[in-house]
């Protein structure tokens, strides 16, 4: 466990060093070079990969069935792969889990960084589990309780458990929405905790302490939330526009973020709704106004962003695939989720696409080295750590 502690400590320090002041502009690499000698190993990397290895360090893969194919295998193998991500689809028993994931990890450990992927899977809690086990409670039941501090721990901790004994090191979980009415998009499911933003806040931080001290990486979701859906607006299916005022955005939806960046979250997804009072014209996670304004400015997020699936209805006006991830990684985003929101049609081309279009858009210029090679770091050093 302190072994552990001070992986965690050293990728904290990491990212605070990659966001500082100018760590994106064009002296990026001095500051790679000038950084201090406990955290050079991942900048070092970041800032010697090729262009390949840096467009491979933002795509999380996903696949339909029970065993990864040969593609998927190659890819990681050749360093052109972060993670990937597991749904209900891939899973027939923690058995089969295990060997699957081993099999993932044999690949990635013989490829150019020699570095375990990032495995992902949503163990929310309640209906949105991927494997038996806990966490048994939904958010919502947590948040009702009176005991529900206590609960947000104990679900942490189960989560961490169960997904820790498979092999998969990143949940992405909790989520951090605050619901303004019952029944609506994110309370349907019992998703959320609460419609009260502390409580949502004290919670949330609670189950992402619990989990990540047991070495299983968390993701605060869906930045800067999507409590104020209504059960018609799914992101899944077509373009949002969440018309909340600023005031109320930051006081109520921004707010359990916050807590949970204090608290030490991993990772922050971002939503695919339209916030007209940050950027009427672009879904968060295609907004560097968001991404790169709010979450890192403003909280002063400094571990890795992540999109939600790529294929999301909601960004139908974006293009093909490979576009709407160029866009998001122009964004601020450092990992793109390359899934369909329907598992049956998950298929390792979706990832390869999101691959070559980073690729091509690194080496014509389009996307930053700069802004590359801090992304790949913060990547590398989560990898590093789970």
């Amino acid at each position: 466990m302190a072994g552990l502690a001070a992986r965690l400590l050293s990728l904290a320090l990491v990212a605070a060093w990659l966001i500082a002041p100018g760590a994106a502009g064009d002296n990026a690499l001095h500051l790679f070079r000038a950084a201090p000698a406990s955290l050079r190993p991942h900048a070092e990397v970041a800032a010697s990969l090729s262009r390949t290895g840096l467009a491979g360090e933002r795509v999380i893969y996903s696949y339909a069935g029970l065993r990864p194919p040969g593609a998927l295998l190659s890819a990681i193998r050749a360093g052109e792969a972060a993670g990937v991500i597991m749904f209900g689809s891939n899973i027939s028993s923690r058995a089969q889990l295990r060997r699957v994931i081993g099999q993932l990890q044999s690949a990635a450990l013989s490829g150019p960084l020699h570095t375990r992927l990032l495995i992902l899977t949503d163990q929310e809690g309640g209906e949105v589990r991927r494997l038996p086990g806990a966490p048994l409670l939904s958010e919502r039941q947590i948040g009702r309780s009176p005991a529900g501090l206590a609960l947000a721990r104990i679900a942490g901790a189960g989560a961490a458990g169960t997904l820790a004994g498979v092999g998969i090191n990143v949940n992405l979980a909790p989520v951090l929405d605050v619901y303004r009415r019952p029944g609506n998009f994110i309370d349907r499911f019992q998703r959320s905790y609460s419609s009260n933003p502390a409580t949502v806040a004290r919670l949330g931080s609670a189950f992402i302490a619990a989990q990540q001290s047991r070495g299983v990486a968390a993701s605060a979701k869906h930045f800067p939330g999507l409590g104020a859906a209504t059960v018609a607006q799914n992101t899944d299916a077509g373009p949002v526009t969440l018309t909340v005022p600023l005031v109320t955005l930051r006081a109520v939806d921004e707010a359990p973020f916050a807590a949970g960046i204090r608290a030490g979250v991993h990772l922050v997804m971002s939503s695919w709704a339209i916030y007209s009072a940050l950027d009427a014209h672009r879904p968060a996670g295609l907004s560097p106004v968001i991404v790169g304004g709010e979450l890192r400015r403003r909280l002063r997020f400094s571990g890795v962003t992540i999109t939600d699936a790529i294929d999301a209805g909601a960004l139908s006006g974006y293009g093909s695939v490979g576009n709407r991830s160029v866009l998001a990684a122009a964004a601020g985003e450092d990992l793109i989720l390359a899934a369909t929101t329907n598992q049956l049609d998950n298929s390792p081309a979706i990832g390869l696409a999101a691959f070559h279009a980073i690729y091509s858009a690194i080496t014509a210029r389009r996307l930053g080295l700069a802004g590359a090679r801090s992304a790949a770091a913060r990547v590398i050093a989560l990898r590093a750590a789970t």
